[in-house]
């Protein structure tokens, strides 16, 4: 209905109470919570009265919405309507799930590049340049057990080292020792992919955030040292750093493989330490983008703000990397339309139909991804949740799509085969070449990773001020009206520059946050 003079005074503008994400959607999303009668102004001259309680991150009608006309947000299908009156909260009792999903992908699909902006504008970082030309953002002594036989001793090596040998004043340029504990390798009978799990731990050693490393295996599994040797010798270029080779059986058992970890460490130490910083152009860096614990406000606020910060950065040259394919269900059609060509666009559904056969193994659908903490927070279904995440990846083309860590063949934007699962997810992002990730959360998380860094990214003011000592930055401001997407995008992208640089440290690199494992399945090949 329109607004009468009489009622001007009863009734707040829609920008108080909730967000209407683009002029074509049906719905808005609430910010704080919404009690049955309020009265808001729509900015064409209407007034909705919500009809029921609403709360944050969920949706109220702004039009009724017949039964079978689609429910919109973002600007496109999120649901098909049961019968949604004009002001009622839009919920799984009154919106099903069912959207058709249209594939069509033109057959000579050319997306243009960005536009690049002038080298002589572009900002840079203090990095670690690495023999092979690649450049690091940190400088660790790395243990790697190459498999689940010799994790303890791999992290005793590494926890002992730490306390005893490594002393931050001697050795400025180190940022520490740690270790890789997992559960993989050995015979590999729970049905890991060998190959993928290599090439994960290879990586890892090849990776340019690692200044030595220690290999320890021990001495009878499928995954041993020549096995990970054999990565190690088929990379194009030398792998050249420090180096040890520890075979537990081979020198007498856990305490003399200890023992022998710390004399190899303690003998590298000054080596790695010879690394130094140096100016570098930020399209040297690889910045991974990732989401967990997100809400309904996530899409809204903290992706698309990563999003502008990634594009910064591709168009400056650099590499941006995302995964979690479950999280693509339902809108991975607009990601392949964004492809440099039909053929890439093809390898992103590909990706997306794998992964739907993969999880039907299990007895799972991949549109029932949504956990019940994104319930709660108002992402209803795996679509909702898919058009906010995808947001992390900004607006620039698709280069290229990768199996789960592999680095990526070009810069630019690329799509990484991987699960949802951030303790997994994360690690595929680093083990593709990832020197910093930005991981956006509405409803708080704490994880970090074992040679990269992680920086936080809140959804909202609530949550970040609640676990401000775990997460970074937040992008609450959008919310709340007092920022742009893409002034907390600006901030985003100078905070990484910084936090790459050794200027300051992530809040879960602060917390000593190292978490490491492997998701060892064979994808397509793409």
């Amino acid at each position: 209905m329109q607004i009468e003079e009489s009622m001007v005074s009863s009734v707040a503008p829609v920008s108080e109470y909730a967000i209407i994400v683009d002029p074509k959607d049906n719905v808005a999303v609430v910010k704080t919570e919404i009690a049955p009668g309020l009265k808001v102004g729509l900015l064409d001259g209407r007034v909705v009265e919500v009809t029921g309680t609403v709360t944050p991150g969920h949706r109220f009608a702004t039009r009724s919405i017949p039964a079978g006309e689609f429910v919109s947000q973002y600007g496109q299908p999120i649901g098909t309507s049961l019968g949604i009156g004009e002001g009622d909260p839009v919920t799984h009792a009154n919106m099903s799930n069912d959207i058709p999903v249209v594939r069509d992908l033109p057959e000579h699909l050319h997306t243009p590049p960005p536009r690049y902006i002038p080298e002589n504008e572009r900002a840079t970082f203090m990095g670690y340049r690495r023999p092979d030309g690649r450049t690091g953002t940190r400088n660790f002594v790395l243990i790697v057990p190459t498999s689940m036989c010799a994790s303890h001793e791999a992290q005793q090596i590494s926890t002992i080292a730490e306390f005893t040998l490594f002393n931050k004043q001697k050795y400025p340029n180190v940022d520490g020792i740690v270790a890789l504990p997992h559960n993989k390798g050995c015979g590999c009978s729970d049905g890991s992919n060998i190959e993928v799990m290599l090439r994960t731990l290879t990586n890892y050693a090849d990776h340019p955030n690692v200044g030595g490393v220690v290999l320890i295996d021990l001495g009878c599994e499928k995954t041993n040292l020549s096995q990970v040797e054999r990565y190690l010798l088929k990379r194009e270029k030398s792998f050249n750093k420090p180096f040890a080779k520890i075979g537990i059986q081979e020198v007498g058992g856990t305490q003399e493989a200890v023992a022998r970890g710390l004399r190899e460490v303690e003998a590298m130490l000054a080596d790695v330490n010879r690394a130094t910083r140096e100016e570098v152009p930020i399209s040297e860096l690889v910045l991974g983008v990732k989401c967990g614990g997100s809400d309904g406000f996530s899409g809204l606020s903290a992706n698309p703000s990563l999003g502008r910060a990634a594009d910064t950065l591709v168009r400056s040259g650099g590499t941006v990397v995302i995964t979690e394919i479950p999280e693509f269900c339902g809108a991975e059609h607009l990601l392949a339309n964004r492809a440099k060509d039909a053929e890439t666009g093809r390898a992103i559904y590909r990706v997306v139909d794998w992964y739907k056969q993969y999880a039907s193994k299990f007895g799972t659908v991949l549109g029932e991804n949504p956990s019940p903490g994104n319930i709660a927070g108002g992402l209803l279904n795996i679509t909702i949740k898919s058009l906010g995440a995808m947001a992390k990846a900004g607006t620039t083309r698709v280069e290229g799509v990768i199996e789960y860590a592999e680095p990526p063949k070009s810069r630019g934007l690329h799509v990484m085969q991987g699960p949802g699962y951030d303790q997994e997810s994360t690690p595929g992002l680093v083990a593709a070449g990832c020197t910093v990730i930005v991981f956006t959360t509405g409803r708080g998380t704490t994880i970090g990773n074992a040679i990269a860094p992680v920086i936080k990214l809140a959804s909202n003011t609530q949550t970040f001020e609640r676990m401000s000592r775990d997460i970074d930055l937040s992008a609450g401001g959008v919310l709340d009206g007092v920022e742009s997407i893409d002034e907390v995008g600006a901030r985003v992208f100078e905070h990484f520059a910084r936090v790459a640089s050794g200027e300051v440290l992530a809040k879960a690199e602060e917390h000593k946050h190292r978490e490491f494992q492997i998701w060892a399945e064979q994808s397509v090949s793409l």
